[in-house]
């Protein structure tokens, strides 16, 4: 099992490095290593489904997870893309109530799994662990309210422009001609993470390919001219 190009650090580490848990004191952290579990997900397999009981509060410590809910036209809708660090089903977990949409490993992933009865029980006789969550969380939340706002405000183009740029601030793979993109997306799950057409996505990333910013590949997407995306971010 791999970390970061090394070999998979010990939980308490792997707690250290996510940015809900990172603010706990390292005896906060020892206490939810005693309960935490580590596994193992391969390319698409299921976490959870939506409507399961979220019987545990996952971090992803390698590889990424997409969070998605079923239209009813049998669809998926891409509701948001975890990576190292992030944590999946918290808000389902703090509040009992079954996980509202589904996840799936998008890449091989592994996650430390938090079981919900130890982790509410560590809750209640330690306020310090309270407290420490609480700074990560709204850090958290901060985060992904940024993230929002840059991705759904403005024209289209740009939407689509910030959110190239994300994924390849977040998961990029340096090439001598780009950076890969490890993200296969279809133009339907393009369009739906910034709230437009699939015609709309079509047109857009025919456009880009022939101009060589962003070329669609087999396995994901090469940013070939990332200051031109930064440029169009900017419109």
């Amino acid at each position: 099992m791999r970390y970061d190009g090394g070999v998979q650090p010990p939980i308490d580490e792997m707690l250290r490095r996510s940015p809900i848990f990172h603010r706990l004191t390292p005896e906060d952290r020892q206490r939810l290593t005693a309960v935490a579990l580590v596994r193992e997900f391969d390319k698409g397999a299921m976490l959870f489904s939506e409507g399961d009981p979220s019987d545990f509060l996952y971090t992803v410590i390698v590889g990424r997870v997409k969070v998605f809910k079923v239209t009813a036209r049998g669809t998926d809708v891409i509701l948001e893309i975890f990576g190292p660090g992030d944590s999946v089903g918290a808000v389902a977990v703090y509040e009992t109530r079954p996980y509202p949409a589904s996840a799936v490993a998008v890449a091989q992933t592994t996650c430390l799994l938090l079981p919900r009865p130890a982790f509410f029980a560590l809750l209640e006789t330690h306020p310090t662990l309270v407290r420490g969550l609480l700074v990560g969380l709204t850090r958290r939340l901060v985060d992904l309210t940024n993230r929002l706002t840059e991705l759904s405000g403005g024209h289209i183009e740009p939407r689509l422009a910030r959110l190239f740029l994300k994924l390849a601030d977040d998961m990029g793979q340096r090439r001598k001609d780009g950076v890969f993109i490890p993200m296969a997306l279809s133009r339907q799950e393009l369009a739906d993470m910034i709230g437009t057409t699939i015609e709309t996505a079509i047109r857009i990333m025919s456009r880009w390919g022939k101009e060589d910013i962003v070329r669609t590949e087999k396995d994901g997407f090469l940013l070939i001219d990332r200051s031109a995306l930064e440029a169009l971010a900017l419109t």
